[in-house]
């Protein structure tokens, strides 16, 4: 026969057993209360050859680019769009301009708010997911002889932007990353909407894709619908 726990350690495994659920418990406390903030992260700001726009989340990101503009901070403004994917092809087969989403839209926004027509570009080049965005927008920067870039995305993609340009490009050209003011996500209660929440999980799922070395990559025939899809865009 096999002896029973005494009672002094079976009640010790208890305690330990409490404990690690109390630390589980305050660590996933810990991490809902922080990731919001931890998401959003900004270059100081400096005088640039262009500020890029990234797709998406219209019309917050060229509210913002405008803004810069206009404070004198650079003297173009570049607009990426997404790759065409079953929706814009959808809209072609119609005969109509797929570009009539974020992008004629985001141009409307930059023309509204103050910078001239001849001030915006469109990158011709069409991104499937975040990384592809910012190799194009690296590239042009390169073909166009610029130093620097100032890059407009929302809040909660901030930092993959950030973390996804120093892991693609470095830090030449440079880029410095800004988000929307006027961005209505909500770092410190990201779990009341569900957009935030939304934004959050997809981010944090980023992150994790960076840090690996981006194993995960965007499927050929969706991905160009992905890019504008996150409330709205990445």
């Amino acid at each position: 026969m096999t002896d029973r726990p005494r009672p002094r350690r079976l009640g010790r495994a208890v305690l330990v057993f409490a404990l690690l659920v109390a630390a589980l418990a305050g660590l996933t406390l810990w991490g809902v209360l922080h990731v919001g903030p931890w998401l959003m992260v900004e270059d100081p700001l400096a005088r640039a050859g262009a500020i890029v726009v990234m797709g998406g989340h219209v019309p917050f990101r060229a509210m913002e680019a405008a803004a810069l503009y206009n404070a004198g901070w650079a003297p173009e403004v570049w607009l990426t769009r997404a790759a065409m994917g079953p929706e814009e092809a959808a809209l072609s087969s119609l005969g109509l301009n797929p570009e009539m989403g974020d992008t004629t839209v985001n141009r409307l926004v930059l023309k509204r708010l103050g910078v001239p027509p001849d001030a915006i570009k469109v990158l011709p080049q069409g991104a499937r997911n975040t990384v592809e965005e910012l190799r194009i927008i690296a590239d042009a920067t390169r073909r166009s002889g610029l130093e620097r870039v100032i890059i407009v995305t929302s809040k909660p993609h901030s930092r993959r932007v950030w973390a996804s340009w120093h892991a693609v490009v470095g830090n030449v050209p440079q880029a410095v990353v800004r988000y929307a003011a006027s961005d209505t996500f909500d770092p410190t209660h990201w779990w009341r909407r569900t957009g935030d929440a939304l934004a959050v999980s997809r981010e944090v799922l980023g992150m994790m894709n960076v840090w690996a070395g981006f194993p995960v990559r965007p499927d050929a025939t969706t991905a160009g619908a992905q890019m504008s899809s996150e409330p709205q865009k990445r």
